[in-house]
């Protein structure tokens, strides 16, 4: 299946990006008549053939249209963007091919990325989701103030913070629930301060475990992703 990403596919026809009409022709070497797929991120599916395609350009005609149903539960991130943000784009690619809603990016007290570019961590889901053939695009929130965040916190959503000071804690496996939606909230490299453990725990969030080995931000965040999938199997 050849999937592209357009955000408007209510019309007959679907014109494709410069940077997409590009990639069909040069590097699919698509041509009018062939079959291809698009996706607006947002569930809906649509079938279509090719019109025209140069390098520059492309159109295809909407042939037939589905509408995918979302998962039986949200699962959204709360993740301190790395130092070497490759590493946190590593993430949101891996991320979103293996299936998640929503990553909020957390400026955190030990934090030593404090700007991110947007646009460029979108591209990379966007990729991601039409390489790994899925029909919703995660929401990539600005990044906010970690205070900021955890007063947005509402009690009706599970949460839970995951971090390395001591004291009993509860392997998150053992504690998210299949087909519940769950917050999950992992720090910087030198970890979430001791206040901003309370400041979780006073808004509900529970302490949770992702396994004796200490790892990097990146890999917490996606055992964390992974393992609530499993559950969701």
């Amino acid at each position: 299946m050849h999937l592209f990403y357009s955000e408007d596919l209510t019309g007959q026809w679907v014109e494709l990006s410069d940077e997409e009409a590009r990639h069909c022709a040069r590097v699919l070497r698509l041509k009018p008549g062939d079959e291809l797929f698009f996706t607006d991120g947002k569930g809906l599916l649509c079938e279509a053939r090719l019109t025209d395609v140069s390098s520059r350009s492309a159109t295809a005609t909407i042939m037939n249209r589905t509408l995918q149903q979302p998962r039986s539960f949200s699962l959204h991130l709360a993740v301190a963007p790395t130092k070497n943000i490759d590493r946190f784009e590593w993430f949101l690619e891996k991320a979103t091919e293996t299936g998640i809603e929503e990553i909020t990016p957390l400026l955190c007290e030990n934090s030593e990325r404090k700007v991110i570019k947007p646009e460029r961590l979108e591209k990379i889901m966007l990729a991601a989701m039409k390489q790994s053939q899925r029909f919703f695009l995660p929401r990539l929130n600005p990044l906010i103030k970690y205070s900021e965040f955890i007063k947005k916190i509402t009690p009706d959503q599970p949460g839970y913070i995951a971090h390395c000071h001591g004291g009993p804690k509860t392997h998150f496996m053992d504690v998210c629930e299949p087909a519940k939606n769950a917050l999950i909230l992992i720090g910087p490299e030198g970890d979430f301060s001791p206040e901003e453990v309370r400041l979780a725990m006073d808004a509900g969030m529970k302490e949770i475990s992702l396994g004796d080995a200490r790892l990097r931000t990146e890999t917490a965040a996606l055992v964390a992703c992974m393992g609530v999938n499993l559950i969701n199997r």
